[in-house]
């Protein structure tokens, strides 16, 4: 019953536009001949781990800047594509970038267009200009996607053992990578919404709260419609990677009937974990869970002690 509410209102928002996944997907389409022209110089160095600065072409104009953490050890190494959460930038998974090259895995952390430097940045504008946002967000899934080109083609990297890691906003990319690009083995959804409507309609946050109220509801509702387009529930039925979904007890920014609804629309068996924490997801037990489910998937070395059974829902 549960899942057949979520799919009827699916259908009913999806009425007046073409949502099929189909069509979704095609946005996220570009030109994988296309050189990458990576520019890499030294950003840290330390035993067993070396850091570049990297920046490499984006299809969609300008270039990303990202950090490669890569072991200092010979390969072939597993990679891993790490995406931020909203607010954040490429340094939010450096020290899990650190424990992910010691166990053998070379991971790329990228920044999207909205924290880049000038000249190649892309400022969000919300409910002033949906479309344009839109635009920004097709650009930092399709900047991730040149990613995972990235990875696949670096010698000492296995390209058959690739995985993804997203976090809030990162998990929204995540859900629309797992469903448009095969490569991935695995891919982590930490603390994930179902939907921006998730957020701003239903959202107790009284930042959230505040600027729903001085928002004119035209502009509102007209910014929520285009953001469906890229809403991470309609992704994750057609995942083509395995999943892995975390999400914090104490979440401030929605509640969880929306994390239980975009489980609910995740391929059957996905593995659901929660943790006593905020949004931030920023404990030791959902690292090690993650680190995890990804030795089983591509095939680094334990971080630690092992994590949870993944099947584990509460």
């Amino acid at each position: 019953m549960y899942a057949t509410a979520v799919l009827l209102g699916v259908l009913w928002a999806a009425a007046d536009e073409d949502l099929s996944i189909e069509t979704l997907k095609k946005a996220f389409e570009y030109d994988a001949n296309t050189a990458l022209d990576v520019k890499a110089s030294v950003f840290l160095e330390k035993p067993g781990v070396k850091v570049f600065d990297v920046t490499y072409a984006s299809p969609k104009g300008g270039r990303v800047t990202a950090f490669l953490a890569t072991p200092t050890t010979a390969g072939p190494h597993a990679g891993v594509v790490f995406g931020h959460w909203g607010p954040g930038d490429r340094t939010e998974f450096l020290p899990e970038a650190d424990l992910y090259a010691r166990a053998g895995a070379v991971s790329l952390l990228v920044s999207y267009p909205w924290t880049r430097p000038e000249p190649w940045r892309k400022a969000l504008r919300d409910v002033d200009d949906p479309e344009g946002d839109y635009q920004t967000f097709v650009q930092a899934v399709v900047d991730l996607r040149r990613g995972v080109d990235l990875l696949a083609g670096r010698s000492g990297v296995d390209p058959k053992r690739l995985a993804y890691v997203g976090h809030s906003f990162g998990a929204q990319w995540g859900a629309i990578l797992a469903a448009v690009d095969p490569r991935l083995k695995g891919v982590v959804l930490m603390a994930g919404v179902p939907d921006q409507a998730s957020i701003w309609r239903d959202g107790k946050d009284p930042g959230v709260v505040a600027y729903r109220r001085r928002t004119p509801p035209e502009k509102f509702n007209a910014f929520l419609k285009v953001t469906e387009r890229t809403a991470a529930v309609r992704y994750v039925p057609h995942a083509l990677s395995p999943l892995l979904f975390q999400f914090a007890k104490h979440e401030r920014i929605f509640d969880r009937a929306a994390m239980e609804r975009y489980a609910a629309a995740a391929p059957k068996g996905t593995p659901v974990l929660w943790y006593d924490t905020g949004h931030e997801l920023n404990d030791f037990q959902s690292l090690l869970d993650r680190a995890d489910w990804l030795r089983r998937k591509i095939g680094i070395r334990s971080i630690g002690p092992l994590g949870r059974n993944p099947t584990e829902s509460k």
